[in-house]
């Protein structure tokens, strides 16, 4: 539903609003939430642009804490789910919502639960992801939300620099690992930008980045629940040690390693090589999983 004045928009909120808010609610930011809150309107506008929505998007954000980045979004698609585990930020969300964005405020759905448990049941075919995710979850939390919710067709979210780094690096890099070949198994990931501490409260001690996932249209395999058991035993047992060959680093998974060197030759991989080499491809044809 939209606001029936076509001049309306959020009144974003700065530091002495975030201020406010967490004195007012009692809130202390906590390091086991993972809670830094952003007080820059420009921070926030400028992740809304990165995701590059629509006006029809149904946007799910994780972590939506004072509401920063939920003001921004509310001002730019009809519906935003957001989920919060905080039950005093949770609650607060729709208050200042009506404050800062009343002709939006029949847009947001807030769901109170820790995201890592949210189901298919608790909301209804989101369009995008876009969060500042706690930084102690963020991975897992992105690859629930990518397997629970196929409908998401692109992800922007703001995590710790090295995360993003990890997440997007390409086979070959030093830092390409399990987080790089599970989130690349969904779509096409990339380095969206950079994040100052600065823009935070409290400022954390660690730089952010963006990272934008955009879904393949026709995937190149099976993204169910099925390939992804086949998929992900593989990619860990890879990277369980990372300077060992994959004959080695396979052999608990195969029994031996000549039942991996075997298995490793008839899906056309060299044995000596290292789980860094492979592709997401690589993986999805080692596992057996076929279209």
């Amino acid at each position: 539903m939209t606001s029936d004045d076509p001049s309306a928009s959020a009144e974003l909120l700065g530091p002495v609003e975030i201020r406010s808010l967490a004195e007012k609610l009692d809130v202390t930011p906590t390091k086991k939430l993972g809670q830094n809150f952003v007080h820059d309107p420009n921070t926030v506008r400028r992740i809304v642009a990165a995701a590059d929505l629509a006006p029809d998007d149904h946007v799910v954000e994780v972590g939506p804490g004072l509401g920063s980045l939920t003001l921004a979004l509310l001002d730019t698609v009809d519906k935003v789910t957001a989920v919060e585990i905080d039950p005093r930020l949770a609650a607060e969300l729709p208050a200042t919502v009506s404050w800062r964005a009343e002709p939006f405020a029949d847009r947001l759905t807030v769901v109170q639960k820790d995201a890592l448990k949210i189901t298919a049941a608790d909301l209804r075919n989101p369009s995008a992801l876009v969060a500042n995710l706690p930084y102690n979850v963020s991975v897992p939390v992105l690859l629930h939300l990518l397997a629970t919710f196929p409908s998401i067709r692109r992800v922007l979210v703001m995590v710790q620099a090295e995360v993003a780094d990890r997440l997007a690096a390409t086979p070959g890099s030093k830092i390409y690992g399990v987080p790089s070949v599970k989130a690349a198994f969904y779509g096409d990931v990339k380095r969206a930008g950079a994040i100052g501490k600065n823009v935070f409260w409290p400022a954390p001690k660690i730089e952010s980045g963006l990272v934008r996932i955009d879904r393949y249209d026709n995937p190149p395999w099976p993204v169910t629940e099925s390939s992804r058991a086949a998929v992900w035993p593989l990619v860990d047992a890879a990277f369980a040690q990372r300077r060992k060959t994959l004959r080695a680093a396979l052999a608990g998974h195969y029994g031996s390693g000549a039942a991996a060197e075997e298995a490793l030759l008839a899906a056309g991989i060299d044995p000596q090589l290292r789980g860094e080499k492979l592709t997401v491809a690589d993986f999805v044809r080692l596992a057996g999983v076929t279209s």
